[in-house]
Order: structure tokens, then C-alpha cells, then sequence
């Protein structure tokens, strides 16, 4: 009886061995570093675009953890003093939405160019993926600056051989419902369209590999 008990204890780990491990390994992380767009500013918990994208990622099957890294009013010199805490958490992809608040506070275009020069430079050291996320401005800001200001995300794209997605915000311009009353935050819909306008350059550094097979698996916690 005693060898017969033994023998299914062993058949029982074997099976079970295997699930145990793939649950245990870690989902590589993701982050979404940027300002009060992607810390979800006048948003109930659970509603910002980088929540969006983990269900998203859960649902198309993609096994990345996204960790929200925005803070409401950072400029570019913000994302180059805060960079060391990205980079301590090796994450294995990282979204880049800062510079607006660069552009409402008319600071210098050289500036902000030279500060996410120095974020892409960084990531890209560290061997990190990066989706650089650009913004305009109002139009009252008068066309020459906005031009200018338009054309640094693609420029430093190129230069830095980034993904890039241009203008976040291109698909829910004139949807109605998107935008808060300030005229510059996204709603809980505007988020999920960000996201969804995120995904396609997204994909081209994901590696797409199936949810493990545990009860926590399909988890759409944001940190």
C-alpha cells in the first residue's frame, strides 16, 4: 500500500510540476513612463491608457506586465532625473510620452529635444525596446511652433531607431467624449483609444508567447 501511495505522490508532482513552473516565472515587464496622460490625471482608478493596454495584452495574448510610471506635470527634464528608476526595474519594453508639458510651458525646442535625446539614449544602452509617444499642442500656440514641436518625435525616432507612434491622440480628435473639460486629458474612452493607437507599433517589439496556465494568469492589475 505504502509503495502504491508513494507511486501516485510522484505521478501527481510530475503533473503538476510543470504548471507550477510557468506560473512561477515572471511576466517581463513593460512600462509606460511618461506625464499626467499616462498617470491617468482626472481618471478613476483602472481607466488610463496603460490599464487599457494590459487588457488588451491579456486578452491578444501577450504575457507583459504593464507598470504605470507617469507623474502629472513631469517635463522632459523630469524624464531624464527619474530614468535610473526605470532602468532598476529591467523592464523589457518601455513607452516614452513626455514632452507636452515642455510645449504648454513654451520651453525651449533644443531642450526637450536634447532630454529625450537622452532617455532614448539610455534605454536603448540598456538594451531595452522603446516606443517613443508623441503629442501636439493647441492650436494657439501659433503654427510654426507647433510644426517645429510636431516634428521632434519622428526626427528623434530616426535618430535614435525607435518605434514611434507621432500624435497619441490622432483617432480621437473630434470623437466626441474623449477629452476632459481642461481640452487636454483623455476620458476613460480617450484612454482606451490611445491604447488601441498604440498597439499596432506596439506589437513590433512584443514577443507573443501564451498566459500561463495559473489563477492569476489573466490578471489586469496596473501597478
Amino acid at each position: 500500500m505504502d509503495a502504491r501511495r508513494a507511486l501516485l505522490v510522484s505521478i501527481l508532482l510530475l503533473l503538476f510540476l510543470p504548471v507550477r513552473l510557468v506560473a512561477a516565472t515572471p511576466r517581463p515587464l513593460l512600462v509606460c513612463y511618461g506625464d499626467s496622460i499616462t498617470a491617468g490625471y482626472g481618471l478613476p482608478y483602472g481607466q488610463t491608457f496603460p490599464d487599457a493596454l494590459q487588457r488588451i495584452l491579456n486578452t491578444d495574448g501577450y504575457r507583459y506586465l504593464v507598470r504605470n510610471m507617469g507623474t502629472p506635470g513631469a517635463t522632459t527634464k523630469d524624464a531624464v532625473a527619474n530614468l535610473p528608476n526605470v532602468l532598476r526595474l529591467h523592464p523589457a519594453v518601455v513607452i516614452v510620452e513626455f514632452g507636452g508639458n515642455d510645449g504648454l510651458r513654451g520651453l525651449p525646442l533644443a531642450q526637450t529635444r536634447r532630454n529625450l535625446g537622452l532617455v532614448l539614449a539610455a534605454l536603448k544602452k540598456a538594451h531595452i525596446r522603446v516606443l517613443l509617444a508623441g503629442i501636439t499642442l493647441p492650436p494657439n500656440y501659433g503654427p510654426d511652433y507647433i510644426h517645429a514641436f510636431d516634428g521632434l518625435f519622428p526626427a528623434l525616432a530616426a535618430e535614435y531607431h525607435v518605434a514611434v507612434v507621432p500624435m497619441i491622440y490622432k483617432n480621437l480628435i473630434h470623437v466626441p467624449g474623449t477629452i476632459q473639460a481642461d481640452g487636454i486629458h483623455p476620458t476613460a474612452k480617450g484612454s482606451r483609444i490611445i491604447a488601441e493607437t498604440l498597439m499596432p507599433a506596439l506589437k513590433t517589439l512584443l514577443e507573443k508567447q501564451p498566459l500561463a496556465s495559473s489563477p492569476h494568469s489573466h490578471r489586469q492589475s496596473v501597478d
